[in-house]
């Protein structure tokens, strides 16, 4: 009696006084009673650790539930408003290099529960020439693009010259100071900067002679619903060549702004003339 008054719950304790002696009249053995008895302490022991739990919990609440609700609000701000991203790789050169850190507007096409792909508003539509961030429908890997066929065009590429709609695309030098701040990987290959025009909206794309990469292809027809993306770096892309046509809902949102760039070439020295610069 004397442990179960320190150690078991109340409700635990009320019940087995009552019933322990007349259970022991009944026949009942000791190994029954401090069967009982273990279990009642035990009952207790988990009870004191689980409401010193519940205590720290509420401190915790009390203490940090205006960060909490800070972190909470800046989270859902990012996955649904607007974002930054980093980008790793050259797939979009010369137009955004690696080290850049891009400013992604996602409402643009439609407010999204934060944390889904599910659309609360269906904003704009994305539109050729547009430079999109998109969750890649083979791997779900984060990808920057650019939309070259919207739904309804026929797309084809003919030994590396764009075909939308039955129009070709038209091409002439491009900046040469565009393939100085090329990575010096990128810069062995001797790559070619031309002017892209005629099939959307003008800008420059890159080209590596002597790459396997597909150069013809299609054409194809964009069905509804579903955007044809490439990579302005033609021949060092993972685009709709490889990852199929991208459906609306993968994609996350248009970037609009360099707001930083740091080069991996020079310990990540800040690249001062592209900040804050706009995209094309």
């Amino acid at each position: 009696m004397w442990l179960l008054v320190r150690l078991a719950p109340g409700y635990r304790r009320e019940a087995l006084v009552g019933d322990v002696a007349e259970e022991l009249r009944d026949g009942r053995s000791r190994a029954w009673l401090w069967g009982q008895v273990l279990r009642a302490i035990w009952a207790g022991v988990v009870c004191r650790i689980l409401g010193r739990g519940r205590q720290q919990a509420r401190r915790y609440w009390r203490d940090y539930r205006g960060l909490a609700a800070f972190v909470l609000l800046m989270l859902g701000f990012r996955s649904a408003w607007a974002d930054w991203v980093y980008v790793p790789t050259g797939s979009m050169n010369p137009t955004i290099l690696e080290g850049d850190r891009l400013l992604v507007d996602k409402h643009v096409y439609g407010l999204r529960v934060p944390f889904t792909l599910l659309h609360l508003t269906w904003g704009e539509d994305p539109a050729r020439g547009d430079i999109v961030v998109l969750d890649s429908p083979l791997d779900g890997t984060l990808l920057v693009k650019r939309v070259v066929a919207v739904p309804g065009d026929v797309v084809a590429l003919d030994d590396e010259r764009l075909i939308v709609n039955g129009t070709a695309a038209r091409y002439t030098a491009g900046d040469p100071r565009e393939l100085e701040s090329l990575l010096e990987r990128t810069r062995a290959q001797h790559p070619i900067a031309l002017r892209e025009s005629g099939a959307g909206a003008a800008h420059d794309i890159l080209l590596l002679p002597g790459s396997s990469a597909p150069s013809t292809f299609g054409p194809v027809v964009v069905p509804k619903g579903m955007y044809f993306v490439l990579g302005d770096n033609r021949d060092n892309s993972a685009d709709s060549r490889y990852i199929g046509l991208v459906p609306r809902r993968n994609i996350v949102g248009r970037a609009t702004l360099i707001v930083a760039s740091l080069n991996p070439d020079r310990y990540f020295v800040p690249r001062s003339a592209r900040l804050l610069k706009p995209l094309e």
